[in-house]
């Protein structure tokens, strides 16, 4: 079966290693683990990878966070992958530091990347992988906060999670959505 992993995050060198572009860090994370490159292609860059017999491809959006839904619909049409093979992996405010939430569908809690997916695609039923970055700014401070970078103590906490992000991306498409959510999605 094949499935279509997105990683969110802005292009570009200004926003490389901020806190918004935590889905990118993962996804480069995964290849790196996996000797596999990206490479440059329509709406983003693109890698392959095989994971015991399911074919997965890795998409980092060129679009800019706010259009991040032209990427997902093309590479869902062009490789023939339905929404309940598609995963989102993307950063989250509410979340503690490195808390690491699988859901099968939600809302886009004020996330343009996922409010675009949804308007795109048509519906919030995909599933995503919520990487929290915690929300340690002043009031007003949030664009600043989330285009900020980790300190070196935070960028510790977030290696170590990208390779359990890492193993929940290859159980979704192994053993299902509900079995690694159970597996996954304990409390610390």
């Amino acid at each position: 079966m094949k499935y279509l992993i997105v990683g969110l995050g802005n292009i570009g060198s200004e926003y490389q290693n901020t806190r918004h572009n935590i889905g990118f860090k993962v996804l480069d994370a995964l290849a790196k683990a996996s000797n596999i490159v990206f490479e440059n292609s329509r709406y983003g860059l693109v890698a392959s990878l095989k994971v015991k017999g399911q074919s997965l491809t890795l998409l980092k959006p060129s679009t800019y966070m706010n259009l991040s839904g032209n990427a997902v619909r093309y590479w869902m049409e062009k490789e023939n992958i339905p929404v309940e093979r598609l995963l989102v992996v993307v950063d989250d405010l509410a979340l503690p530091l490195g808390t690491l939430r699988l859901k099968a569908k939600g809302s886009d809690a004020g996330h343009n990347g996922l409010k675009h997916i949804a308007s795109i695609l048509g519906t919030q039923a995909y599933a995503r992988l919520r990487f929290g970055i915690g929300n340690d700014f002043p009031r007003g401070g949030q664009i600043d906060y989330v285009l900020g970078h980790f300190s070196k103590d935070d960028e510790v906490i977030i290696n170590e999670k990208a390779i359990i992000a890492e193993e929940i991306i290859k159980s979704f498409c192994l053993a299902g959505i509900s079995i690694t959510m159970n597996q996954f999605n304990k409390k610390p």
